[in-house]
């Protein structure tokens, strides 16, 4: 078989427009990257919702250990609350639930199985320990608050510093 000149010169058109596809292709390529790339570095503007999960009061609390001591309550608010203030005198409904400060033992609990059987009880009125007379009045219905109590404003010394997750759901 003799190369004529059509076929010769047909073949070299021919490798000439797969490498300038080629090139083409890969420019592409290299646009599509760094533009991507270009979008990953941007910051995320501060009006962008937040990824973290959240956790609601009608969900069972996952409470973790303290370390040291505690030396004063101590009460942090973990979802704030949007009803009436709680005041002392106060019948309370609340679910909680107690672990040792240090040891992370589960002491006591309404959430049983994964649900609730709130309690009620009166506040601020010496029936409970100090560190919920002193912690709740003043936070607001709806709120799931974290108190670390020191032994001295709970069941003193055998059953040491002590921390409570309480979901504050009603006042009366």
């Amino acid at each position: 078989m003799s190369d004529s000149p059509m076929s010769s010169s047909k073949r070299r058109g021919q490798a000439i427009a797969g490498v300038l596809s080629g090139v083409l292709v890969f420019a592409v390529l290299v646009v599509v990257f760094v533009l991507v790339r270009q979008d990953a570095d941007e910051p995320v503007p501060a009006s962008a919702p937040a990824t973290v999960a959240t956790e609601t009061i009608t969900q069972e609390p996952v409470v973790t250990t303290g370390t040291g001591t505690v030396s004063e309550l101590v009460i942090k608010e973990r979802i704030p609350g949007t009803g009436p203030v709680v005041k002392a005198g106060q019948t309370i409904s609340v679910n909680y639930k107690l672990i040792g400060y240090t040891s992370g033992e589960e002491m006591d609990s309404s959430w049983k199985g994964g649900k609730s059987e709130p309690i009620s009880f009166q506040v601020g009125t010496g029936q409970l320990i100090q560190g919920w007379d002193k912690g709740i009045p003043g936070q607001k219905v709806g709120s799931r608050i974290q108190l670390d109590v020191p032994a001295a404003l709970a069941y003193g010394p055998e059953k040491g510093d002590l921390r409570f997750v309480v979901d504050i759901l009603s006042a009366q």
